[in-house]
């Protein structure tokens, strides 16, 4: 195992430089520039060239790739175009809100949809199975943005019962109990769009193990049917669920830059539109950049879950 994980991590190097390349060449693609996007109604055309040099945009493309892959090297994300702060500083602000988000939702899209998933198989064609199915359907298809909107209308402003948006609340203690409270409504939107889609994963997994003769034996030694199920059942029909988690989590990010903005949270995902409306580019890359590390992570992850939940799986 240990030498497969090191065969992956080598095999990363090179996907990561490819990321980086494309997201550097796409993000300088956009129109306009850092320097135009800095208001002043003062500034010259002179001044403008001069900012350019300073920043080195006056640079060829790839001239300024490779000065920010030497300085990523280094450990060094660069300065900030639109705050000049440290990048790695903003980053490191940002990424635990992030976090606490992406995990939250992920246990609460797992705690709805495993459970479901399982009953929605072992109540086939009822009328509880064609429930859960219409109502996962509707939890992918209603957006981000419109089920963030809708929520803060119901739980904020008509019953008034949970914050709008934010961490936490303008001049109170910021303790464990508001920062729950300011969780809920986004982790729930997140969590609604992933577990709408696991609910059929979880479902169709569970179908093509439901009829396998060792689940018959089971049965018919006398173990109870939830034992048959939720223990010998579901172990084996996890590897295709694992799949679907390893994907789940660096979606997480793209439908977290959409929810964060909705709930003003102070993360990566806003920290994101923030960076495109002003050119950041910086910013931007080391944005990409952890996005890349988190897809290639999970992907390990989901790895080496597959062995723990089947041992025949080994990595040689």
């Amino acid at each position: 195992m240990f030498q497969y994980i090191v065969r992956r991590l080598v095999i990363a190097i090179p996907v990561l430089i490819g990321v980086t390349i494309f997201s550097f060449f796409i993000v300088n693609l956009a129109p306009g520039n850092p320097v135009d996007m800095q208001v002043n109604p003062f500034a010259t055309e002179a001044d403008r060239e001069i900012r350019k040099e300073a920043l080195g945009l006056n640079d060829p493309i790839y001239v300024q790739y490779v000065h920010w892959l030497q300085n990523l090297v280094k450990g060094d994300f660069g300065y900030s175009f639109s705050t000049y702060e440290p990048v790695g500083e903003m980053i490191a602000k940002r990424i635990g809100p992030t976090l606490l988000l992406m995990g939250a939702s992920l246990v609460v899209a797992y705690l709805i949809a495993i459970p479901i998933g399982i009953l929605s198989a072992t109540r086939q064609y009822s009328w509880i199975d064609y429930f859960t199915t219409t109502v996962s359907f509707l939890g992918i298809s209603i957006p981000n943005f419109f089920l963030g909107l809708g929520a803060i209308y119901v739980f904020a402003v008509i019953f008034q019962v949970l914050p709008t948006g934010g961490m936490n609340t303008l001049g109170g203690d910021g303790g464990i109990v508001d920062t729950f409270k300011h969780l809920v409504l986004p982790a729930l939107v997140l969590g609604t769009a992933s577990a709408g889609n696991m609910v059929r994963y979880v479902r169709s997994s569970m179908l093509e193990v439901l009829g396998q003769d060792y689940l018959r034996t089971a049965r018919a030694k006398g173990l109870r049917e939830f034992v048959v199920t939720n223990k010998h059942a579901l172990k084996n029909a996890l590897i295709p669920i694992i799949t679907v988690i390893g994907l789940d989590i660096p979606l997480l990010i793209g439908g977290a830059v959409v929810t964060e903005q909705i709930f003003q949270w102070p993360g990566l995902g806003q920290l994101t539109i923030q960076s495109i409306g002003s050119r950041d580019y910086p910013t931007l890359m080391a944005i990409n950049f952890m996005a890349a590390i988190v897809v290639l992570g999970s992907n390990l992850i989901a790895d080496f879950l597959y062995s723990v939940a089947d041992p025949r799986i080994k990595y040689n």
